[in-house]
């Protein structure tokens, strides 16, 4: 089965750390996607953009309502997306793994493969 980690953050948060510290997270990172590809669990790694990038839309009385920001009510956004395929306990071991589960939500969610 093929399972979506996702991390979530703010802006703030990613801007606390210092060039270095965000430089170790980005190689924990590599290391981390480094051994799933040699496993074969990887099946996409995708980081996102920061929020002031995003752009939510919503249909309103058949007129698409265009706003900035992923979700205007959250504190925190997407902020990276990995999609591995595993049973669902190893899922939840590889979201144990990503530097982010140390300070930050890192959510595991089974993949729709539905028509």
């Amino acid at each position: 089965m093929k399972y979506a980690l996702m991390i979530y953050g703010t802006q703030a948060g990613w801007a606390a750390f210092s060039p270095e510290e965000f430089q170790t997270l980005v190689d924990r990172h590599d290391a981390w996607i480094a051994k799933l590809r040699e496993t074969g669990e990887l099946v996409a790694a995708q980081g996102l953009e920061g929020e002031d990038q995003a752009r939510s839309v919503r249909v309103r009385d058949g007129i698409p309502v265009v706003t900035d920001g992923p979700f205007v009510e959250a504190k925190e956004f997407l902020a990276s997306l990995y999609i591995v395929e595993c049973s669902a306990e190893r899922a939840v071991e590889l979201a144990a793994g990503l530097p982010e589960a140390e300070f930050s939500a890192v959510e595991v969610r089974p993949v729709f493969e539905g028509s």
